[in-house]
């Protein structure tokens, strides 16, 4: 039986499965043996947990930690809020791994039926909250904060057919999928949070957008973020804390630019991107750079613990697992981690699509609203 097949079979048989982009391709693991759903008072000894058979490409747990689990797991505090009832994060044991190539075709003639897409805060709304941020921004309350918006439909999506054409149209390099019996989750998520191998760790922070049009190529688009003087210094300040965060679990000197402000190209936009890398200290656990890199401050702002608070405050409803993180952790201590953005979420026939633009003291509230539309405009494509 050949991969595509497999692929298909898989699919069609109910069984709950996940992929993630791979340098190569795309790796798929199913047949899960465990399945852990994380709460406040277990995500700690599982991030502890100590694991034998080390050799295996299986050796792993897959999954993803919500936004609201990181937020308590690093003590800030969340108040009551509308919420979903989707678990605070899930990670599987799986037993099988497939690999897959960049060119997985997989069609689904049925026609996706769904509502029209509402916004959770419209522009008056944005516009105020913006405000506020401002004065919270000239108050030196934080420096840059970043303002959720979110995309929802009522919906049933077959989740393989939406990841299908994603690869084909925007692929990422930290694209994933996961379908479950209860809910999915299909991302073109671009950003790489946690590379770890053996003592050496990446993080790769995004800090602009400019949207895509027939005289912007990768040239010009560089050429315009090293002229845009806010863009530039919203980059500067997410490096600058991204470093910070890794310096409180890397021996010192060690973390340095490893690739300093480059284009990476998709399909409605251009990011502004960095590398930075850092060698870990002696004794430093899992739980450790999980605590010091997560949430990730480029969806987050700066400083970022401050901005959290605000942030939380502020928002009316859970993020769920927007700006938390999907990746694995393998038994011999390597992880790799994104961010979780460009996602949908589809749980109780409902999908949902969040994005976030970066408000410094410069900002125009227009252009923020009208960057996370265009950040949003890949995810709802697809159900049209």
């Amino acid at each position: 039986m050949n991969k595509k097949n497999q692929l298909a079979d898989i699919h069609n048989s109910g069984k709950p499965y996940i992929i993630y982009k791979s340098k190569k391709g795309f790796d798929l693991f199913t047949d899960f043996s465990k399945k852990i759903i994380l709460t406040n008072n277990n995500i700690v000894s599982f991030l502890n947990k100590k694991n034998k058979n080390k050799s295996r490409n299986v050796d792993l747990y897959i999954g993803f930690f919500g936004y609201e689990i990181l937020n308590n797991l690093i003590n800030v505090k969340i108040p009551k809020q509308k919420n979903a009832k989707f678990s605070k994060g899930i990670f599987y044991k799986p037993e099988k791994k497939i690999n897959l190539s960049n060119n997985f075709n997989y069609d689904n003639k049925d026609k996706h039926k769904n509502s029209a897409f509402k916004i959770n805060i419209n522009k008056d709304s944005y516009t105020k909250i913006f405000n506020k941020f401002k004065k919270k921004i000239k108050s030196g309350e934080t420096y840059q904060i970043k303002i959720c918006t979110k995309y929802k439909t009522r919906s049933r999506i077959d989740p393989l057919n939406f990841f299908s054409k994603l690869s084909k149209t925007n692929l990422a390099p930290e694209a994933f999928m996961i379908r479950d019996k209860n809910y999915s989750i299909v991302s073109c998520s671009p950003e790489n949070l946690i590379t770890k191998k053996g003592t050496n760790i990446f993080t790769k922070p995004i800090a602009g957008t400019v949207k895509k049009n027939k005289s912007l190529n990768k040239i010009k688009a560089l050429k315009y973020f090293r002229k845009n003087i806010k863009e530039t210094k919203e980059h500067n300040m997410i490096v600058d804390m991204e470093r910070n965060d890794l310096s409180r679990i890397c021996k010192p000197g060690s973390v340095k630019l490893s690739k300093q402000k480059t284009i990476e190209e998709y399909k409605d936009l251009f990011h502004y991107v960095s590398l930075i890398k850092g060698k870990l200290k002696k004794n430093v656990k899992n739980i450790d750079i999980i605590k010091a890199m997560m949430p990730g401050g480029s969806v987050i702002g700066c400083p970022k613990i401050n901005t959290l608070k605000l942030l939380n405050k502020q928002e009316i409803e859970n993020r769920n697992i927007y700006t938390g993180s999907f990746g694995y952790i393998k038994f011999n201590g390597d992880m790799r981690f994104n961010i979780i953005i460009r996602s949908i979420l589809n749980f109780k026939n409902i999908s949902e699509i969040s994005v976030a633009s970066g408000v410094v003291v410069d900002s125009n509230a227009q252009h923020e609203f009208n960057e996370n539309y265009i950040k949003a405009k890949a995810l709802i494509d697809l159900f049209k």
